[in-house]
């Protein structure tokens, strides 16, 4: 577990550095003289920051989706020579990214899982659109809520996931941002299989 929490700091850190430099060239109070300076970042500020980018690509994709495509999997293709048999559908994605934001970030607080969260698999049950896109962002919510718990004292002290491992609350934090992107880029494939232009790649 050494190595991947290594490599997650020294990730979070360039992106928090790539962050704040876009953020800064972009702000109109750029390069301009202030009364008072800037609140200086923070590692908590710059996961948070990190979970706000991810949350809005999601979302953003969720939406860009039609109800009547939730269903739509690769598999309907019947693609020659391919095996997509039994992959999850688009809203089965978000679901699974939902659910599984709150399994990585409950540890994290040490507060309980919702039970909808259906071993990564989120509610059975839950298939229209706007369900699915309130339980996704609720998921995000708990994160924000999760991460503002973190602090020098307990950002790297051991604690255990539901599971039985042994992680810390860094790599709990992290890592769930890289599991949404993980599934985002997968979400992009099922927009673009279906003639839809991804919300990130629009007027570019």
């Amino acid at each position: 577990m050494k190595h991947p929490s290594l490599l997650l700091t020294a990730a979070l850190s360039l992106a928090a550095a790539s962050v704040y430099a876009q953020a800064a060239k972009s702000s109109p109070a750029a390069g301009a003289s202030s009364s008072s300076p800037s609140t200086p970042p923070t590692i908590v500020s710059a996961i948070d920051r990190e979970i706000s980018l991810v949350e809005k690509e999601v979302v953003e994709v969720a939406e860009a989706m039609p109800e009547d495509k939730f269903d739509f999997s690769p598999e309907k293709l019947n693609l020659p020579g391919s095996d997509y048999k039994g992959v999850r559908t688009f809203g089965e994605q978000l679901k699974h990214v939902a659910a599984s934001n709150y399994l990585i970030w409950s540890p994290i607080t040490g507060e309980k899982p919702p039970d909808t969260v259906n071993d990564g698999k989120g509610p059975d049950n839950m298939k229209a659109k706007a369900e699915i896109i309130k339980y996704l962002k609720d998921s995000f919510a708990f994160g924000h809520k999760a991460v503002a718990t973190l602090n020098d004292s307990n950002l790297v002290q051991p604690i255990t996931t539901s599971r039985g491992r042994q992680t810390t609350r860094l790599f709990q934090a992290t890592f769930a941002a890289a599991h949404c992107f993980d599934h985002y880029g997968q979400m992009i494939e099922y927009l673009r299989m279906n003639g839809i232009v991804p919300p990130a790649s629009r007027g570019h």
